[in-house]
């Protein structure tokens, strides 16, 4: 299974950064939204990927209340300055991924 390294991301609501490389890698532009699997949480989400600033500028990130809520109830958020969470995230198939909730920070 393919897999890359998000960061956390907090910019007046908490998300999910994904490297330039890996958006071009395991995402595509037809695509309207992912489908998130967040450990734990019972049921998926989505988050819209169908904004320019996300495949023609600079921000790589991912957005979603629920990702807030998810990184929250597992001591993921807040973090230290400068420290956000670095976490697995995994193609399942298509538009779906799944998160893993352990904080690589610090081992990659």
């Amino acid at each position: 299974m393919s897999q890359m390294i998000v960061t956390g991301w907090w910019g007046g609501g908490y998300g999910l950064r994904l490297k330039r490389a890996d958006r071009d890698k395991f995402l595509r532009r037809e695509w309207k939204d992912l489908v998130l699997e967040l450990e734990g949480r019972p049921t998926p989400i989505k988050v819209n990927i169908d904004k320019p600033s996300f495949w023609d500028g600079t921000c790589y990130e991912v957005v979603n209340k629920e990702i807030g809520e998810w990184l929250i109830s597992n001591g993921l958020a807040p973090w230290p300055k400068q420290h956000p969470p670095k976490l697995r995230m995994e193609h399942i198939s298509g538009n779906r991924f799944f998160v893993h909730k352990e904080n690589l920070a610090g081992r990659v």
